[in-house]
């Protein structure tokens, strides 16, 4: 099983559950695996026999940008319904990274993943 990754996509999110979070927003990183036997299927050097990975940024960018919620888990578990929907991949892994936390403490940044099974 092959698999296609975008790692650090950074966008400018209104999600969290404090009203400075969801007022002033803040950068929230994303990073998809999609999953597909590229080893059996692409075959022919052409783009239908794969995923387009411009395809796949731009929904990312477009769900996450024009949804918010409280928590990351809920935009993650969203947001990993939608890609289901959109591609036909054997299998999905997203992770969420938010640096933005407010925990009394040292860290770079608190990260959601979640997955579809393959």
């Amino acid at each position: 099983m092959g698999a296609i990754r975008i790692t650090n996509m950074q966008f400018h999110t209104y999600n969290g559950v404090y009203a400075e979070e969801q007022k002033l927003g803040q950068r929230l990183q994303v990073d998809v695996e999609l999953r597909l036997p590229i080893e059996a299927q692409v075959q022919h050097d052409d783009l239908k026999e794969t995923v387009n990975y411009g395809d796949v940024y731009r929904a990312v960018a477009e769900f996450v940008t024009t949804h918010h919620y409280q928590l990351i888990e809920m935009l993650a578990n969203q947001l990993l319904q939608h890609l289901q929907g959109l591609f036909a991949v054997s299998g999905i892994t997203l992770r969420i990274r938010k640096g933005a936390v407010p925990i009394d403490g040292i860290f770079d940044t608190v990260e959601i993943e979640v997955s579809t099974d393959d």
